[in-house]
C-alpha cells in the first residue's frame, strides 16, 4: 500500500471517526440517564418521567434557538403516564421555562387524573406551563433555591409579541372601549376568555387538595399581579398555600448533568467539583 492510499485510508477514518463519535456519546449518555433514572425509580418506589429543557442557547449555524413544552413532549409524557399501571406511583421531574398551553394543560390533566400518588420535583425552575404541570401533582417538592412561576395567559400579537392578558384588558378598561382600535378590542375579547379558562383550569387541578382556598390561588396565578417571568420561591409558594417540600434526592441533581449543552455555549461559571474540601490556611494565618 502506498502513500496515497494511506491518506485516503486515514482520511477515511477520519472522516467516520467524526460521523460515528457523536452518536457514540449520544448513546453513552442516554445509557447513563436510564441507568440512573431505573435507580431514582428503585430509590423512590416511582415511575419517574422527565420533562427537562435547557434554556441555555444551541448554537444551529450560529442561530440560537431554545426548547420549551410543546406537543412532542405532551404526546411523550401522555404515553408514559398510560403506560403506568394505575397503582403505580408518579414522579415527574420538571426543569423548563413553559411552553405551549395546550401541551401543558393536557400534561398537567393527564397527572392529576392518574390514579396513584403523584410528585413533581422541581430542581432549578418550572414556569409558566411548568408550574401548571406541577400544581397538578399531589406533592411537589422543590429546590431551597428553585422557582414557579405565574400562569397568566400571554397573547400573541403580530407586533408586540407575547402581551399579558391582563394588560390588554386593564388597558382596555382604563381607555375605555370606545378609544382604542378595533384589533384590540378583538384582543381583550381573546385574552378575557384566555383568563377566564386558565383560572378554571387551574382551579379544576387544584380543588381536590385544597377546597375553598383552591379558588383564590387559581385567580392570583392568573390575574397578573406579577410579571410572567416572576419567581415564586419556596417561601412564597407555602404563604399561598401552595404544599412544598425541599427534599430532592441526590440522583436528581445528578441526573440533570446528564443533560449537558456544547462546550462553547456553556455559562462561563467554572468550580471545584464536590465533594469539595476548603483549601488549608496558610500556616500564619492559622497561628493567629
Amino acid at each position: 500500500m502506498n502513500g496515497f492510499d494511506l491518506g485516503i485510508v486515514f482520511w477515511l477514518f477520519l472522516l467516520l471517526l467524526i460521523f460515528l463519535w457523536p452518536q457514540y456519546r449520544l448513546r453513552a449518555l442516554q445509557g447513563a440517564r436510564l441507568s440512573l433514572i431505573r435507580k431514582l425509580e428503585a430509590k423512590l418506589g416511582c415511575r419517574v418521567i422527565t420533562l427537562i429543557h435547557r434554556q441555555e442557547r444551541i448554537g444551529l449555524f450560529g442561530i440560537p434557538f431554545y426548547r420549551y413544552i410543546d406537543i412532542e413532549d405532551s404526546e411523550h409524557v401522555l404515553r408514559a403516564i398510560r403506560t403506568t399501571s394505575p397503582d403505580t406511583p408518579i414522579a415527574i421531574i420538571i426543569h423548563t421555562p413553559g411552553g405551549l398551553v395546550l401541551a401543558a394543560a393536557q400534561i398537567a390533566l393527564a397527572l392529576k387524573e392518574h390514579k396513584a400518588k403523584t410528585i413533581a420535583i422541581i430542581p432549578h425552575y418550572a414556569m409558566s406551563g411548568g408550574t401548571l404541570i406541577a400544581l397538578a401533582a399531589d406533592e411537589i417538592w422543590m429546590d431551597e433555591n428553585a422557582v414557579l412561576g405565574p400562569v397568566d395567559p400571554q397573547i400573541s400579537d403580530p407586533r408586540h409579541g407575547a402581551i399579558p392578558a391582563s394588560s390588554i384588558l386593564r388597558v382596555v378598561n382604563e381607555k375605555g372601549k370606545d378609544k382604542v382600535r378595533e384589533e384590540y378590542l378583538l384582543l381583550a375579547d381573546i385574552a378575557e376568555k384566555a383568563m377566564r379558562q386558565m383560572e378554571e383550569l387551574v382551579y379544576k387541578l387544584l380543588k381536590d387538595k385544597m377546597g375553598d382556598r383552591a379558588r383564590e390561588l387559581a385567580k392570583i396565578m392568573v390575574e397578573g399581579r406579577w410579571t410572567h417571568d416572576y419567581p415564586i420561591t419556596v417561601e412564597e409558594a407555602r404563604s399561598l398555600g401552595i404544599p412544598v417540600k425541599t427534599e430532592i434526592p441526590a440522583e436528581v441533581y445528578q441526573l440533570m448533568e446528564l443533560y449537558p449543552q456544547p462546550a462553547a455555549l456553556r455559562p462561563s461559571v467554572e468550580y471545584v467539583p464536590a465533594p469539595y474540601a476548603p483549601p488549608r490556611s496558610r500556616r500564619g494565618e492559622q497561628q493567629r
